[in-house]
């Protein structure tokens, strides 16, 4: 847990300065009309991390796995990233990505193994560490879209 945590923290560090450094134009852009721009993509981590802070804090507290789901496009068009300031959005994904770190750096170990449902069509339990390991990637999968040949990863 310890590496991905630092793994997440230099993210952090890294990548706030990038998107930041990304001009506005480039950065509400739309590819095409139902494609998310770069500032939406933003958005959907910041609800990707919402939703996963809720997992990595009640897998540690709940005898039953609780179920939950997410609607990426439903949850970006609800939240209106596309009309929020830049600056405002990176500072959103910063400060929510900062809280998962501190709770996973709280979790004990004899919590990484709890479970949760992350509520896809059939019951898909996974331990936190493994959702850890698996919500780095997933950010590293975005921020490739955002910034091509950031990481050699597939996701």
């Amino acid at each position: 847990m310890k590496k991905i945590i630092e793994e997440l923290n230099g993210l952090l560090d890294t990548f706030t300065v990038k998107l930041k450094a990304i001009p506005e134009g480039e950065f509400s852009a739309k590819p095409v009309a139902h494609k998310w721009s770069k500032k939406e993509v933003v958005g959907h981590l910041i609800d990707s991390a919402q939703n996963n802070l809720r997992r990595f804090i009640c897998a540690q507290y709940e005898k039953t796995p609780s179920k939950i789901t997410y609607d990426q496009d439903f949850w970006v068009r609800a939240n209106g990233y596309q009309e929020m300031e830049k600056e405002i959005v990176i500072n959103l994904w910063l400060l929510i990505n900062q809280r998962i770190a501190a709770v996973l750096k709280n979790l004990k170990p004899e919590n990484y193994s709890k479970a949760s449902d992350t509520g896809k069509e059939s019951v898909q339990l996974h331990s936190l560490e493994w959702l850890a390991e698996d919500y780095v990637n997933h950010m590293k999968h975005h921020l490739n879209q955002i910034l091509p040949g950031s990481f050699d990863i597939i996701y």
